[in-house]
């Protein structure tokens, strides 16, 4: 009889674990060894793993930060040798874009052994971002932002803000966010992280033009981040939960980097409660329409009053919920206008398109929009966009 391996190896800077009831063996950190024998704890627990499964075993390398040539030709090692001597038995290698060099090394596998296959984690796991992080909504995101920091200026200190804490802002975005917060309530570090190259060269580009320093801007994915544990006073995502597929798995990353006693803090919508007058039932169908369609790409644009759902189910307590109505009275109604008609020319456009809508539905999805935009010029409408902001404490 096989004995079940240990369930993990910790060495220096980098750990490696064994899920029996996953089938998976995880390697997470720095390896970076002088000498082979400072992994044959490591090694050992990887051959054992081998011998403990059936069909496939997957080796996740999702948060494996640096590896040398001496620890991967090891570990490689060990796998080549085990699909000659297994034929029956498949190994699936999850790396993730974010380290990138991790596809690109352990992909060399895949070549020598049939038995062997590569998958990036996060290829799929951001079904919406290409409608969403492309250049041309940078001033619709900075536009939102401007609107709704009237209204969370005021909320953020009740949800655990305060000058001189360590903060992480995930799902950062542009970046706009972190420096309205820096410059408002002064925290000692804030760490900006989000998945999109393109948002985060904006978002340096901006930190230089400005002279903005005390943000360090990380590329990095929310699922699987390559951050510490329990090291973040306040840990913000705006408006990122919703466009995710998993929102319960950023939760639980969101919990792990929170410190105890800390604070996450989440926003996030209910797009079928946007309103507007005149013409208030055409805005409404096309919001309820809004709805539908991100369902379709696996969103959840309505995802706002589920917010103390997801905080409880992820371990949080003392959670605090508020709602507040972003208006066309809220400063310039034009900036209000402006926020509706890039949402015309992305939902009902790119995204419309592609799931294949016809010309029929999309001009009465843009009317819409556009009924909703008169809305908020008329000199007696009223244009309503709400927000869900909720956050939860980690039990000490």
């Amino acid at each position: 009889m096989t004995a079940h391996p240990a369930p993990s190896s910790i060495s220096g800077r980098f750990k490696a674990h064994f899920d029996l009831n996953n089938q998976e063996f995880s390697l997470a950190g720095s390896v970076r060894p002088q000498t082979i024998d400072e992994l044959a704890p490591s090694l050992g627990l990887l051959k054992e793993s081998i011998e403990s499964v059936r069909g496939v075993l997957y080796i996740n390398v999702r948060r494996l930060a640096q590896m040398n040539n001496t620890a991967f030709h090891a570990f490689s090692r060990v796998i080549i040798d085990a699909c000659r001597v297994r034929p029956d038995l498949r190994f699936v290698v999850i790396t993730s874009s974010v380290v990138g060099w991790t596809t690109r090394k352990f992909g060399r596998l895949s070549k020598i052994e049939p038995g062997i296959t590569v998958e990036e984690y996060d290829s799929e796991f951001y079904p919406g971002q290409s409608f969403l992080e492309e250049g041309g909504f940078i001033p619709i995101l900075r536009t939102q932002t401007k609107m709704t920091w009237r209204h969370e200026r005021s909320i953020l200190p009740r949800h655990g803000m305060r000058p001189g804490i360590v903060m992480a802002d995930i799902c950062c975005g542009i970046g706009d966010f972190a420096v309205l917060v820096q410059k408002e309530f002064e925290p000692s570090r804030i760490v900006a992280l989000d998945h999109s190259k393109s948002s985060l060269a904006y978002a340096r580009k901006v930190a230089t033009e400005f002279d903005i320093t005390g943000i360090e801007y990380t590329y990095g994915d929310a699922s699987e981040m390559l951050l510490d544990d329990d090291q973040f006073d306040l840990v913000t995502c705006r408006h990122s939960l919703q466009i995710f597929n998993r929102p319960a798995q950023i939760l639980k990353e969101l919990f792990r980097i929170c410190k105890p006693g800390g604070r996450v803090y989440i926003t996030n919508e209910k797009n079928s409660h946007c309103l507007g007058e005149p013409r208030g039932e055409s805005i409404r169908w096309t919001y309820n329409e809004v709805a539908k369609l991100f369902e379709h790409f696996d969103m959840d644009v309505e995802l706002g009053p589920k917010s103390r759902r997801y905080l409880a189910d992820a371990g949080f307590d003392d959670i605090r919920v508020e709602q507040f109505m972003v208006t066309n009275l809220d400063g310039d109604p034009k900036d209000f206008a402006d926020m509706i008609a890039a949402w015309e020319d992305v939902y009902a456009g790119d995204m419309a398109v592609k799931r294949g809508d016809s010309s029929e539905f999309i001009k009465q999805f843009r009317q819409g929009f556009k009924d909703h935009i008169s809305a908020a010029l008329h000199p007696k409408g009223y244009a309503g966009w709400p927000i869900w902001a909720a956050s939860g404490q980690k039990p000490l």
